[in-house]
């Protein structure tokens, strides 16, 4: 199986500095992100979303609310002739300390896990932020960091003390690394 795993605010949708897509109004694809995902698909891998979202664990917005979000985002993309395997959220705050929250691996292993994939080195995990690299690294993946969310430029991971593999502007153009670097057709 190929497998692609994406965080989503910054990467799909657009990320919200200092607040929350708290309602599917508030939620707005990145522009190319839809085409991406198509392309995943179109080249044989399995899509997994792995998200923190500690607003419904901070009571920013209900759990029925990030459901709801999840739904009409996935309505709209089966529209688009996308198919996404699964979505794992982790709606814990940093003070609670959850095994699934990023930089932890959790999420990312529960999605090996349930994918009866033995092991991550032959996956992408494309994140926004030193937290999705450090999770990715910590679950045995490659790293793709998009600057179309949280991190705007490379300049910025400068200081960081785990480095993504790559750097792409935009989730087409992980797209087109993730392509390159599997050959086109996915396996290394």
């Amino acid at each position: 199986m190929k497998l692609i795993l994406l965080d989503r605010d910054g990467v799909i949708c657009r990320f919200r500095p200092g607040d929350y897509a708290k309602t599917w109004e508030e939620f707005e694809f990145l522009p190319g992100s839809i085409n991406a995902l198509k392309k995943f698909n179109q080249a044989g891998y399995s899509i997994v979303i792995a998200s923190n979202q500690a607003g419904v664990g901070k009571g920013i917005y209900s759990q029925a609310a990030l459901e709801e979000i999840t739904r009409k985002m996935l309505e709209v993309l089966t529209d688009h002739g996308v198919h996404i395997a699964q979505v794992f959220y982790c709606v814990h705050t940093d003070e609670d300390n959850c095994p699934c929250r990023k930089p932890k691996p959790g999420m990312l292993l529960r999605a090996a896990e349930e994918l009866q994939l033995p092991d991550l080195r032959r996956t992408f995990f494309i994140g926004d932020a030193s937290t999705d690299v450090e999770a990715g690294k910590n679950a045995g993946a490659r790293t793709i960091l998009v600057l179309s969310g949280k991190t705007r430029s490379p300049e910025e991971t400068a200081s960081w003390s785990v480095q993504p593999d790559f750097i792409a502007h935009n989730l087409s153009e992980a797209v087109e690394i993730v392509l390159r670097e599997e050959g086109g057709n996915g396996r290394i």
